[in-house]
């Protein structure tokens, strides 16, 4: 088996599902050293300023305004329409930190890849953007990474914040440097499906970050793959005859691997405390739980729902519910799942009334076009849907897949329950 080891992605790109994604460093022409917009949160440097009111403990924002000098500041820049920072390349962000290049963003700002002088080494700097709501779910986020940071001591699940700022009415946030996300990896194998190996040593380790987050009282709410990341860039290539991409040089065909399957979930921005008010709707669209959907309130089980379609889509390589509709979401469901339990639909709130009719799910009467109808008649059932894309341990990874899509949260697998299954405490020789 010939075996190539990288530390980066090629350019190739094909988003096969619809759906806008955050963009990447690695997509785009390398960005020429004038202002570009970005995003930080954080204490104004030369007026450097803690969060008076913030529920995060001063001591810990008093850390990054240490030796801050105002001939360390870029010039002044107005923030763009839309809030986000403007920067250069090769600026400071502080006089701690040097903006390298821009490495994601998203509708909370952008995240900047920047030299830290005082650690000697890189790290990824959140910037949000400078907008109220945006400001003050960053400000939460600073507190849920604190607590994380409390209780894990070793790093090991969630990725790590090093401190934070607020700069210029962004705040910003300074993580450990990670590799690319799972959806990225994906991606940029033209989604090609994970071994079923790696896919346990990935959910192993997702689902002891989810039990760790319940433990504490908090539900993630967001989790997708693109919020989780491979703690290392680097991956092998490995000889595969399934593969249509070929090696210029001798025409072998070949598929990428993570040289380590080692992960950390990251994104905590829309993270709650179980106790608090819930908001009606969360979850990314492709990950949202049925409860969440129809309006029947929503606790952990939420992020138990989301863990089974990720794992689905490693498995698979493409997201399990393509849709951006409430009612073929719901008809996708019944047709992968089976159909929805009727007490269910009997106690759906008045903003999902419309989809129910009769006691049943109204489909395909209510379906919007034809070509709604024909993307649900072409998915699978699940069991089938898995045997499609994997070799062995099918069976097992089948029966956990069906504990964790429950339609009824209360029935739902936990993520202690989910541990414990046989999909990953039989014994398989995994090589990850």
């Amino acid at each position: 088996m010939e075996m190539e080891c990288v530390t980066e992605f090629p350019h190739t790109h094909m988003d096969r599902r619809p759906r806008k994604r955050p963009r990447f460093a690695w997509d785009a022409p390398q960005l020429h050293p004038k202002a570009q917009p970005g995003i930080y949160c954080g204490q104004e440097v030369g007026n450097v300023t803690s969060h008076g009111t913030s529920r995060v403990l001063s001591d810990q924002a008093s850390i990054f305004v240490k030796g801050l000098a105002q001939k360390g500041s870029p010039p002044w820049r107005d923030d763009d329409k839309d809030g986000h920072f403007m920067f250069a390349l090769g600026e400071n962000l502080t006089s701690r930190y040097k903006i390298h290049r821009k490495i994601g963003e998203g509708t909370f700002g952008q995240v900047l890849e920047c030299w830290d002088r005082e650690t000697k080494e890189m790290v990824a700097i959140k910037v949000v953007r400078g907008i109220k709501k945006y400001r003050e779910a960053a400000m939460i986020e600073v507190e849920v990474l604190q607590l994380l940071g409390k209780y894990d001591k070793s790093g090991s699940r969630c990725g790590q914040i090093r401190n934070w700022f607020d700069y210029r009415n962004h705040i910003c946030i300074v993580f450990e440097m990670l590799g690319p996300s799972l959806y990225d990896f994906l991606r940029k194998n033209n989604y090609r499906s994970f071994p079923v190996d790696l896919v346990r040593e990935i959910g192993r380790q997702l689902l002891e970050c989810v039990a760790f987050m319940h433990d504490l009282h908090l539900i993630h709410t967001d989790l997708k793959p693109e919020n989780i990341l491979f703690v290392s860039p680097e991956y092998v290539k490995v000889s595969d005859y399934k593969v249509t991409t070929r090696s210029p040089k001798d025409g072998i065909c070949y598929k990428k691997l993570p040289r380590s399957s080692a992960i950390k979930v990251i994104d905590f921005g829309s993270t709650a405390f179980e106790c608090q008010d819930h908001s009606y709707i969360v979850s990314t669209r492709h990950y949202r739980a049925p409860e969440v959907i129809l309006g029947l309130g929503w606790s952990y089980p939420c992020d138990m729902w989301s863990v089974g379609c990720i794992l689905v889509e490693l498995c698979s390589g493409e997201a399990l519910f393509q849709t951006h509709e409430n009612l073929e979401h719901l008809a996708m469901m019944e047709r992968v799942l089976g159909p929805i339990p009727p007490h269910m639909l009997k106690r759906v709130d008045r903003h999902a009334e419309k989809y129910v009719r009769k006691g049943r799910l109204d489909w395909p009467e209510g379906a919007i076009s034809r070509e709604s109808i024909k993307a649900v008649m072409k998915l699978p059932r699940l069991p089938n849907l898995v045997m499609q894309h994997v070799d062995h341990s099918a069976g097992d990874l089948i029966d956990l897949l069906q504990g964790l899509l429950r339609y009824d949260p209360s029935n739902r697998l936990t993520a202690q329950d989910a541990l414990r299954h046989p999909f990953f405490t039989r014994d398989y020789h995994s090589r990850f």
